[in-house]
């Protein structure tokens, strides 16, 4: 189980922004978040960002039953 944080345009789609899903992995919490086609397809989108902990990954990362998972869409600033 990881706690996941989705943030902006990500919270507005899945229309929640802190959940805890079931996942040992990152690949596995994706996959239980696809269950949602829309909230998928964002989380595919270009420029999303994963932390895992705190720590911007790329790729797989394993998971830990306190883990924290933050989705960060790209951000634009001025």
């Amino acid at each position: 189980m990881a706690r996941v944080l989705l943030f902006g345009r990500l919270a507005d789609i899945a229309g929640w922004r802190e959940r805890v899903v079931p996942g040992a992995s990152l690949t596995e919490v994706r996959a239980a978040l696809s269950a949602d086609a829309d909230l998928a397809e964002a989380l595919a989108g270009k420029g999303v960002q994963v932390a895992v902990d705190k720590v911007i990954v790329r790729g797989e990362a394993g998971l830990t039953a306190t883990s924290e998972v933050a989705f960060m869409p790209p951000m634009s600033g001025g």
